[in-house]
């Protein structure tokens, strides 16, 4: 999938997506960035509200993992489990999340665990920067549950 097809599937199947302004700026195998304005995600001290800055986070995560299920030809249904999110700076402008798997032998795993089993669990990495600088840090781990072609 390119940038402007993950896009087109965030804004058309999770609508505050669209709300948030949120942009692909990327698709590569391996990361996933995206862009956010701070107009539409800004809280009462002009910075980016944090329920914002964490659902650009989870939204880089899951895409990125959704884009490497397509590549993979594997149709599942891809939910978030739980996650961690640590605030390091205020942003007070449009930051990037950008997504990735720490250890290379964790997507092997999960491939063949969802394979085999129907299910499998994973957990993916993204950053958010803001001018350079890292923000924050989120840490989620995501379901996939394998579904018939559709």
């Amino acid at each position: 999938m390119n940038e402007q097809a993950v896009q087109q599937y965030l804004h058309d199947h999770i609508p505050l997506s669209k709300a948030m302004q949120v942009e692909v700026v990327s698709v590569k195998t391996d990361e996933v960035v995206l862009s956010a304005p701070l107009a539409p995600n800004i809280n009462h001290k002009e910075t980016v509200f944090g329920g914002s800055a964490s659902a650009v986070a989870i939204l880089a995560a899951w895409s990125l993992l959704h884009t490497k299920l397509k590549s993979a030809a594997i149709n599942s249904q891809l939910v978030i489990q739980s996650n961690t999110m640590n605030y390091l700076l205020p942003i007070n402008g449009t930051f990037t999340a950008r997504s990735f798997i720490e250890n290379d032998a964790d997507w092997s795993r999960f491939i063949r665990t969802l394979v085999r089993k129907g299910r499998a669990r994973i957990s993916v990495t993204a950053v958010l920067e803001h001018e350079g600088q890292q923000v924050g840090r989120l840490q989620g781990e995501f379901v996939a549950l394998a579904t018939e072609a559709q």
